[in-house]
């Protein structure tokens, strides 16, 4: 999660000030985290999936693409 933070943070426009939204995720929130000078982190309150924009898009692969279906391999997955 560091790197990631890393790499966001050399795509902030120089003198800007990114926030970047997180669940609650142990690797997202813990203490060995290094949050560059230029983000801040801005936690969702926890068991709250409904605020988390990433979990719509989970849902609609679920309910268009993914559920009910038997894959054969990890690339039947990602083709789907």
């Amino acid at each position: 999660m560091t790197l990631h933070l890393a790499e966001i943070a050399l795509a902030v426009a120089p003198g800007a000030h990114a926030v970047v939204l997180m669940d609650q995720a142990g690797w997202h929130m813990t203490g060995k985290l290094k949050v560059p000078g230029n983000i801040s982190i801005v936690a969702l309150p926890a068991k709250c999936p409904e605020l988390n924009p990433v979990e719509n898009v989970w849902q609609f692969m679920r309910d268009n693409w993914l559920s009910n279906r038997a894959f054969t391999s990890h690339d039947n997955i990602v083709d789907h």
